[in-house]
């Protein structure tokens, strides 16, 4: 299994950003600024929308719809994140519970205890603040949205 890139793009930079990863020859530096983009070894699209749903319910979103989305039909490796899913991963960063756990840590140890899941609770913390920071960056005034490419 490849990789997965989630980023922060206008739909135009995504396209383009897509297409550079699709020819092979793309990494984290060569589109769009450092820090807007978290490259994941040995997961899919499919483990990205687990972590939308356990974000969800982590924040007391469940049962919205945290499917990605196709952008455009000339790519089938580029999805969008939809809104609800970008709310959950943001409220991450903020979120209170009334117990003495922290939701993030929570989230991450339960996504990296999915089956399959190529790195341990550790990894997957790190993975998922950074995500969660790419949600929480995102710029309405600047028609941005979050991006999953997965090889």
């Amino acid at each position: 299994m490849g990789f997965t890139e989630i980023f922060v793009a206008t739909h135009d930079a995504a396209l383009k950003r897509a297409g550079i990863l699709d020819e092979g020859s793309g990494s984290a530096a060569d589109s769009g600024p450092s820090g807007q983009a978290v490259r994941i070894q040995g997961v899919s699209d499919f483990e990205v929308e687990q972590l939308g749903d356990l974000a969800g319910t982590a924040v007391h979103a469940g049962g919205a719809d945290y499917e990605l989305t196709m952008v455009d039909v000339g790519s089938d490796s580029l999805l969008a994140v939809p809104p609800a899913m970008v709310r959950a991963l943001a409220d991450l960063l903020s979120y209170e519970t009334e117990g003495e756990g922290n939701v993030l840590d929570d989230v991450a140890e339960q996504w990296a205890g999915q089956e399959d899941m190529p790195f341990d609770a550790a990894q997957a913390r790190s993975y998922v603040q950074q995500v969660a920071e790419l949600a929480a960056s995102l710029d309405d005034s600047e028609r941005t949205g979050l991006y999953v490419w997965s090889a």
